[in-house]
């Protein structure tokens, strides 16, 4: 059976895509700093596909022949940062990239809110 010409277009496409978007795209490749700490760099990826045609036939032949084929295919990609992932020896957080609403802020804040009642605790 032969493949229908709208395939070539579509594993054209897919396969720039594929070139185009990794796992580095995503999480970023680690960044170790001076103080011992390591960074992570983290982002949205998204993206859109579209692809389509048919056939074209102007006007009848004789003898009748496979019409031409037209189509089209396209694609759309989004990269968006999120922030940064940091480890360090005695933490981990993660570090936005966009300010948030201060409901998101106070989220954030709360492990190390935990962390340091915990040190407090210990004292007494």
């Amino acid at each position: 059976m032969d493949r229908h010409p709208i395939e070539g277009l579509m594993n054209t496409t897919l396969e720039s895509i594929r070139d185009m978007i990794d796992v580095n795209t995503v999480v970023g490749e680690p960044i170790a700093t001076a103080d011992g700490a390591t960074v992570v760099p983290i982002s949205r990826v998204s993206f859109g596909f579209v692809a389509g045609g048919g056939a074209v036939n102007p006007r009848p032949a004789t003898p009748p022949t496979e019409p031409p084929f037209a189509g089209g295919a396209g694609a759309g990609v989004t990269v968006q940062p999120l922030g940064f992932l940091v480890t360090g020896p005695d933490a981990v957080r993660l570090l936005p990239a966009q300010c948030y609403q201060p409901i998101d802020r106070v989220i954030e804040l709360i492990p190390q809110m935990v962390a340091e009642l915990k040190k407090m605790g210990d004292k007494f």
